[in-house]
Order: structure tokens, then sequence, then C-alpha cells
């Protein structure tokens, strides 16, 4: 301890100052990356990719804005869509509901 002085304690001093801004803007970023919302339309290209995958799809829809969605134990804020397809020369509508944040198809269904 006895070659410990005034600039290694600055120096010590300042490596923790350091390290503490950069653990705290890590721990923001990736607050603020979990907390932020996918865009809507790129939610609506997913869906009617994989329904493409069987076959033309006539129309699709989504609304822009999220909602909050409550299914079972699950809270979190959601999308409403929709796609429009023939199948067996009749036209078929399906409405989905996706998960804002991660983009995950919670309910899919015919009407």
């Amino acid at each position: 301890m006895d070659n410990f002085n005034k600039r290694d304690a600055l120096i010590l001093s300042g490596l923790t100052i350091l390290f503490a801004g950069f653990t705290t803007g890590w721990f923001a970023r990736r607050f603020l990356v979990e907390n932020q919302t996918i865009n809507a339309d790129d939610i609506l290209d997913d869906v009617k990719e994989q329904f493409l995958q069987e076959g033309p799809i006539e129309g699709s829809w989504i609304e822009l804005n999220s909602t909050p969605v409550q299914k079972e134990a699950l809270h979190t804020d959601a999308y409403y869509g929709g796609i429009s397809r023939y199948e067996k020369s009749e036209l078929v509508q399906y409405e989905f509901i996706a998960d804002a944040y991660t983009g995950s198809i919670l309910d899919i269904y015919k009407l």
C-alpha cells in the first residue's frame, strides 16, 4: 500500500466511473430495445409470406396502433390484422392477433 498514491487513486476512480457508465448504458439500451414495438407493416409482411406459401392472397390489412390484449395469463400489446384469399373458388377471410413486441402470432382464426 505504500506505492498507492493520488495518481493511482485517480486512475482507479476513473476506471470505476467508466465501468459504471458502460454498465448503465448497456442496461438502458437493453430496456429500450425490449420495450419497443415492432413495425406493424413488418408483421403483416411476415404473415403474408406464410400465407403465400400455400397460395395467392387477395388482400390484407393490419391496424397500425397496438392495443392491450390479455390472453389467459399473457398481458401484452398486440396488432390485429387480416388476410383474405380464395379457397375452392370461395373468398375466405382470416383474422390474426400478433404480439407487438415479438411479432409472434397469438391467435389466427377463419371468419
